[in-house]
């Protein structure tokens, strides 16, 4: 048996955080990883570029039962800390809309920084060991924690849960966060996917016809509301404004589309004095992909020249288009949410280090925790700051102690 003073499981985006910090803080730190590879979701994400960050991330950006726990760490390291280390590394980097970072060149280099970082550990005295391929079989208190795998067994005073959530199974990912929450008692918000598309059944199901259609809009769930790109699919609905609402959305809820959110009131009203000839499903072709235009136009019903048609008429078209009402009967899952919203209650942690408030020495951190991001990088800057805040509490565990 191998003793360490803190064993990680999960090399993802916050367990590789939490191990570089715990190791430069002078701990020996066994990384585990159940893949082949880490950072398998950074490697995916951003198109390969990996959206490592928003420089707007806060707490209002962030779902929790309880909104106020991620504002410590988030405050203590920020989209400008992990900047600067990404410039140190030298990697290139560049903003897009709202405040989302990307690497210029590729996902590889933000996991080569982090195993660089993880290298560093010997220059504090310290040490991070990476074991991919290793499933883990079983987890027991044992005078600290023990870790059994498949080939070998190991032991630490310190046991750090970075599995994730279930999203995206296809790249390993499973509930095993869960499990082990359940093992040592903790609660769990009941995980659920998000930042997934929703299906359309019913009348709505008529909107499959475009599939492939995209158009900017404003979309609400829940008095949530964002403005970006709607895309129509042959299941649903998609996008990166359906992907942030349905984090709010719940079943039976509606989700509310504006189609013309730059449009003030009485706009169709003035179209209709100003070309009385025209049609409501010209007017809108004028401003919207024409396939989504006609369907809109046909579902109004209003077929006459606006000239013909009572205003009565074209302010209800008005309201209908910008609080057009959906009823999604579902969402892609977990095979298709880009992360899991709920998991380790929050209240069973500290905010300021992770650690489980009945367990010393047991630490959650990044997805696995019930704090979910919106879409643009703001779930790697929890994966970050969570890892970090992690991390350092265990190298100030080691200091007081004297470990090396």
């Amino acid at each position: 048996m191998t003793q360490y003073d803190a064993i990680v499981l999960g090399a993802g985006a916050a367990g590789l955080m939490c191990a570089a910090r715990a190791g430069q803080r002078g701990l020996r730190v066994l990384l585990l990883e159940r893949a082949e590879q880490p950072g398998r979701k950074i490697l995916i994400s951003g198109g390969g570029r990996c959206n490592f960050t928003n420089l707007g991330a806060g707490p209002a950006n962030y779902l929790s039962a309880n909104p106020h726990f991620a504002k410590s760490a988030l405050a203590r390291y920020t989209a400008r800390d992990f900047l600067d280390l990404v410039e140190r590394h030298g990697i290139a980097w560049h903003e897009k809309t709202l405040g989302q970072l990307f690497c210029d060149g590729s996902a590889k280099q933000i996991v080569a920084m982090l195993l660089a970082e993880c290298e560093r550990a010997t220059e504090n005295g310290g040490d991070v060991t990476l074991r991919c391929g290793e499933e883990v079989t079983e987890v027991a208190a044992e005078d600290g924690y023990t870790v059994r795998t498949r080939s070998g067994e190991y032991r630490a005073q310190n046991l750090v849960i970075a599995t994730g959530g279930p999203s995206i199974p296809k790249m390993g990912a499973t509930g095993f966060a869960y499990e082990l929450a359940r093992q040592f008692g903790l609660k769990l918000v009941e995980p659920r996917p998000a930042l997934v598309p929703l299906t359309l059944g019913g009348d709505d199901v008529l909107f499959r016809e475009i599939s492939g259609v995209a158009a900017p809009v404003t979309a609400t769930a829940n008095k949530q509301a964002f403005s970006e790109a709607a895309l129509f699919t042959h299941r649903g609905l998609s996008g990166p404004v359906i992907l942030q609402v349905s984090s709010y959305w719940k079943p039976g809820d509606p989700v509310s589309v504006d189609f013309l959110p730059e449009r003030e009131t009485g706009w169709l009203l003035a179209a209709k004095r100003a070309t009385p000839r025209a049609t409501l499903r010209s007017v809108l072709r004028e401003a919207l992909p024409h396939r989504l235009a006609d369907i809109l136009a046909e579902r109004i019903g209003i077929a006459s020249e606006l000239g013909n048609a009572p205003d009565a008429a074209l302010r209800e078209a008005e309201t209908r288009l910008a609080r057009w009402s959906f009823h999604p009967n579902g969402s892609e899952g977990f095979a298709k949410a880009e992360v899991t919203s709920g998991g380790i209650a929050t209240g069973e942690l500290s905010s300021q280090t992770m650690e489980a408030k009945k367990h010393p020495g047991l630490y959650a951190i990044g997805e696995a925790v019930d704090v979910t991001g919106w879409l643009g990088g703001y779930n790697f800057q929890w994966a970050w700051a969570s890892g970090v805040a992690a991390g350092e509490a265990l190298g100030g565990i080691a200091a007081s102690v004297g470990s090396p």
